[in-house]
């Protein structure tokens, strides 16, 4: 492990094992102190995100894209303030920390028994959101995640997630599809972040007016499983309490060959997602390239994890 690889998993541990240990106020006030100061430094993370929420507020000044990057750094860390602190808390505060709409989309779909495949953006909490759907509905789920370097980092992830009630699997490997169909297959639900396309053999969509590509996965495991597909956007606001949607579901269309289909769903999946980011904006952590545009040529650009 190279010296750059063990900085990095050593300040993951230290969040987990300090933050966690902050009380909330205390930790609230740090998380916003480190956004205010990585804003103020104009690094490439920030540019960035600036950069992409000039796609989603076209006709924005300078002046608030700036007041909109060092709302979304403060966003981005207070979901990382919390994610640290999620092992510590109680039941009672992870069920009162979420609040979605149209729950009712879920709950019935889970009741028919074909499975639910939630499809969410990198917004606000999706952590919180998980540990809720686990512990206020007592929903176990499957998920995937993006195998980081180092390994311990990525095990580190991993032991977080299954200790808030996930089932976790590797994006890389080439099994994961098929474990994620079988759940779905036998009722269950799966949980997928489904706005930044990791393997270079997404859906090609428009977003925001411009080409970029999203994972084929969601629509290709409801085709092929009969589950239903629900967007899911979220968003802070000022309280505690984390907020967000269950959008109606994307169905399958009747007719087409099944690149056809997936290309239709993944774009009614797209706009479903660019309705809640254009909404609450300063909560999409995007801090990586993403349009097409931006791709050409293709540069190494690290993933969040």
């Amino acid at each position: 492990m190279s010296a750059q690889d063990r900085l990095t998993d050593s300040l993951y541990g230290l969040g987990w094992g300090v933050v966690k240990k902050l009380p909330e106020p205390v930790a609230v006030r740090l998380g916003r102190s480190i956004a205010d100061l990585a804003w103020k430094q104009r690094g490439k993370g920030v540019l960035r995100l600036e950069s992409n929420y000039a796609r989603v507020v076209p006709d924005a000044s300078p002046e608030r894209l700036a007041e909109l990057s060092r709302a979304g750094m403060r966003s981005y860390l207070r979901y990382w303030m919390e994610s640290f602190r999620l092992p510590a808390w109680s039941k009672d505060r992870i069920k009162a920390g979420f609040d979605p709409k149209g729950l009712h989309h879920l709950t019935d779909g889970l009741a028919a028994g074909k499975g639910v495949i939630l499809a969410l953006p990198h917004m606000a909490n999706w952590d919180l959101a998980g540990a809720w759907v686990t512990t206020k509905l007592e929903t176990p789920f499957t998920t995937v995640a993006e195998r980081l370097k180092p390994e311990t980092l990525y095990d580190r992830f991993v032991a977080y997630r299954e200790g808030l009630g996930m089932e976790v699997l590797p994006h890389s490997g080439g099994s994961a599809f098929g474990t994620l169909a079988r759940r779905l297959r036998d009722g269950g639900l799966v949980c997928l972040v489904a706005e930044r396309d990791l393997s270079s053999s997404g859906v090609e969509v428009r977003f925001f007016g411009e080409a970029t590509r999203i994972p084929a996965g969601p629509a290709l495991l409801a085709q092929q499983t009969g589950a239903l597909l629900l967007p899911v956007t979220l968003w802070y606001d000022d309280s505690p309490v984390m907020r967000g949607r269950v959008h109606p579901p994307v169905g399958v269309p009747e007719t087409g060959t099944r690149a056809e289909k997936t290309s239709v769903m993944a774009q009614a999946l797209a706009d479903a997602f660019a309705t809640g980011i254009a909404d609450h904006p300063e909560d999409w952590h995007m801090l990586q390239r993403l349009w097409l545009k931006d791709l050409e040529p293709r540069a190494s650009d690290g993933a969040r994890p």
